[in-house]
């Protein structure tokens, strides 16, 4: 995984890159943005559904082929000069809609290679290589681009799907066959819902990855203004910044799997959200650069090991015939309300100003999170 998101990266910095060299246009890159993963909101709950259907093993060898191949048409058309921006924004919705059915799957998959006693370190190792390519990933793309061109980035993403593929043919899962009673689509879909529903502890904890997605992460899309305008250290020290946070998310990622399955997880994820949260205030009230970097060490740290623990809780309070449908709620909660909170950022910035904007967002995950803490103990007693 770590090779292939390493490959995404270089291809979502060239992407854009080419985007805005085709149109000029800032509006057409947050379209292609969005539509690069808007599919996830539509469509990761069927996709949880097959999941818990068939043999996940091949359904992610499935995926990482369309991935794969839609690289390679992107690079083709590139190389012949033949690219549009229309054509591109296809392959984004494409490419969103097989993320909508990969993810769900990788996330439900993990638990049958490494079995419960190990899906924390796992899971935290999983981020250790997302944050390492989101670090390696654009520093490789912006020498790629100038050495073997925008063409040749999609390219090196298409080859990069191959360790992927050739891995998911060498592992075996502990379970290769499928032996549950499969119904209706739709009741399936309902029947996890439901499950959802009625389990609180499930719901609370999807319900807080919701509220980081909508409010907590999209302070991203707003890092050049605040580089530009609020802090003035230009395109530089807008990398500084950027760097900063994914360092930050990193260390904490490995920080996560040195712990391994250890005790008092539910501690530890009401005290990384409430940081994580405090981290917003500070950073939207800063006008101090190195104040500003170490408050987004601390934003991407405490996000990610938030994020890790609750997908490592719900994957162990929920059995193997709701893992997949349970997860794709989770993706759906955690990249499907991405664009809306971009949307939500970009509106109220522009209305607020980013300062007041990330302020404000600061503010409702930390109410949100002390209100969990507060009303939901049974979420701070997890082991």
């Amino acid at each position: 995984m770590l090779i292939s998101l390493v490959g995404s990266w270089i291809q979502t910095m060239a992407q854009s890159w080419l985007v805005f060299q085709i149109t000029n246009s800032a509006f057409l890159l947050g379209v292609v943005g969005f539509l690069g993963s808007i599919p996830v909101f539509f469509f990761s709950l069927f996709a949880g559904v097959l999941a818990d259907r068939v043999n996940k093993r091949r359904v992610l060898i499935i995926t990482q082929t369309v991935f794969m191949l839609l690289a390679f048409l992107l690079a083709v058309l590139t190389q012949f000069k033949l690219i549009t921006a229309s054509q591109i924004m296809v392959i984004a919705l494409l490419n969103g809609t097989v993320m909508a059915f990969d993810a769900p799957t990788r996330q439900s998959i993990v638990v049958e290679l490494v079995g419960k006693q190990h899906l924390f370190n796992a899971i935290a190792l999983n981020s250790v290589a997302f944050n390492s390519s989101r670090i390696i990933g654009p520093a490789l793309a912006g020498i790629l681009v100038a050495v073997v061109g925008m063409s040749g980035c999609f390219y090196v993403n298409g080859i990069s799907f191959l360790a992927v593929i050739v891995a998911l043919f060498l592992i075996r899962t502990a379970k290769e066959t499928v032996t549950r009673k499969k119904s209706h689509v739709l009741k399936e879909l309902k029947e996890g819902l439901v499950f959802i529903k009625n389990n609180r502890d499930i719901l609370i904890l999807i319900s807080m990855v919701g509220i980081v997605s909508l409010f907590g992460i999209s302070y991203m899309i707003l890092m050049p203004i605040f580089a530009e305008q609020v802090l003035k250290v230009g395109i530089k020290g807008l990398g500084v910044l950027m760097s900063s946070s994914g360092l930050g998310a990193l260390a904490g990622a490995l920080i996560l799997a040195r712990l391994g399955d250890f005790r008092y997880k539910g501690r530890l994820l009401n005290f990384s959200a409430l940081v994580f949260s405090f981290s917003l205030i500070i950073f939207s009230l800063s006008k101090i650069y190195l104040l500003s970097l170490l408050a987004l060490a601390f934003i991407g740290a405490t996000g990610v090991t938030s994020i890790a623990l609750v997908n490592t809780i719900i994957q162990t309070k929920v059995g193997d015939e709701f893992r997949g449908r349970v997860m794709s709620v989770f993706m759906l909660t955690f990249a499907g309300f991405l664009p809306f909170g971009n949307l939500i950022a970009g509106s109220m910035a522009q209305r607020l100003g980013v300062s007041i904007c990330v302020l404000v967002s600061g503010i409702i995950c930390f109410v949100f999170f002390g209100a969990v803490n507060i009303m939901y103990p049974r979420i701070r007693d997890i082991n």
